[in-house]
């Protein structure tokens, strides 16, 4: 594929989590996480988008946030479990999207706030429609997305090059 031809971005953040006695990174998703979790795979295949990777991080909620979404889109993508998503920064997760291989047109990130709406503020450089509004009204709760475009190679990927097409949270 061209580095002219636009790329999408989903940044996905992981359904709602259970609170049980174990690591914050060991954490399984909650009953209602599992449902919404479904609900914004099927919002996903709505989309329209084909994904050619995913980008998960290792925590147990992200994992089964994924497994559970990824189900009901008609393409599963290539999936990498990538440590260094968990507890990431806006920063630190560009640097995780600059190393995507440019043949990688459409990518799927699930991760955690607050890097995952810090990134997706960052990034969007304008906006279609209302999606900068009721992003910024709900905030990034457990089991929304943002869909973001960009043209050029993930290395150019920074702050600002993006436009927010989406944005869509569980009771949206």
């Amino acid at each position: 594929m061209s580095v002219a031809e636009p790329r999408r971005i989903v940044l996905f953040r992981h359904a709602k989590a259970d609170w049980p006695q174990v690591s914050d990174h060991e954490r399984p998703l909650a009953e209602r996480g599992r449902m919404d979790a479904a609900v914004a795979g099927r919002k996903l295949a709505d989309s329209d988008i084909t994904l050619d990777l995913a980008l998960c991080s290792t925590a147990i909620r992200t994992r089964e946030t994924w497994k559970l979404a990824v189900h009901e889109l008609a393409h599963r993508p290539k999936t990498v479990y990538e440590e260094r998503v968990y507890e990431a920064s806006p920063g630190e997760l560009i640097a995780v999207l600059n190393e995507n291989p440019d043949d990688a047109q459409n990518v799927v990130l699930i991760g955690h706030n607050p890097g995952v709406q810090g990134l997706a503020e960052i990034l969007a450089g304008s906006a279609e429609g209302d999606a900068r509004e009721r992003m910024s009204r709900r905030g990034f709760p457990a089991a929304a997305f943002a869909v973001l475009s960009f043209t050029g190679s993930w290395k150019s990927l920074e702050p600002g090059v993006a436009t927010l097409l989406d944005y869509w949270a569980p009771s949206e």
